[in-house]
């Protein structure tokens, strides 16, 4: 009989996560979380329950486990596409965009609001990541003001206030290709236009404040 060497059970194990945590993201998008059971995610995994169980103790376990897992993947790929840009107010649309986008399709409560489906505890462990997402939207608020594309604000404040705005837009209105994209287009506008951003007639951004003198 072959042995099973180590290397290929811990892939076997690697790869049945992954299924785990497929089949319970597509469950997200299509049912939404209240009523989601271990039971439904092992069928649509197409794995036993106890595989499941294997794994995560219970559907909070595996929700904690996901979002984590998403956001970490978001965040990769986010400052990837925020390395290619310059222009700050560029930047910030691609920011607003990339979120809305992205919380539209996990069908996740954002930020704040998964205190409201997880115990403090598991919360806690979602802290790190939801913080960076905030450092993100706060760097390039600090550039655009520093650059003079946006007014000097509060830029703690400005930030909080951008992710609520972010958190509404993403549970309202259908999914629909075109709906989806027309209510990112209204966020990115209003967010940009919020903060002070200002455009000229071709639409680019333009700067609001004289750049700082630089000493001689």
């Amino acid at each position: 009989m072959p042995r099973i060497s180590a290397a290929t059970n811990a892939e076997q194990r690697a790869e049945t996560q992954r299924r785990i945590l497929t089949a319970f993201g597509e469950l997200l998008f299509s049912h939404g979380l209240p009523g989601l059971t271990m039971t439904d995610v092992a069928r649509h995994a197409g794995v036993g329950r106890t595989a499941v169980y294997n794994y995560y103790a219970d559907i909070e376990e595996l929700l904690i486990s996901y979002a984590l897992d998403e956001t970490e993947k978001f965040l990769s790929e986010l400052r990837e596409a925020l390395g290619r840009l310059d222009n700050p107010v560029e930047r910030l649309a691609l920011y607003v965009r990339a979120q809305v986008v992205d919380l539209s399709r996990r069908h996740l409560p954002p930020g704040p609001a998964m205190g409201a489906v997880l115990s403090p505890s598991s919360f806690a462990k979602l802290a790190d990541h939801v913080g960076e997402l905030s450092v993100l939207l706060q760097g390039i608020l600090r550039d655009g003001m520093e650059q003079g594309y946006l007014p000097a604000a509060d830029v703690g404040q400005q930030a909080q206030l951008i992710l609520g705005t972010l958190s509404s837009s993403a549970a309202r209105g259908s999914d629909e290709p075109a709906e989806l994209e027309a209510r990112v287009a209204r966020t990115v506008r209003f967010i940009q236009l919020g903060a002070g951003a200002r455009f000229d007639d071709a639409g680019r951004p333009v700067r609001v404040a004289p750049l700082p003198a630089v000493a001689r």
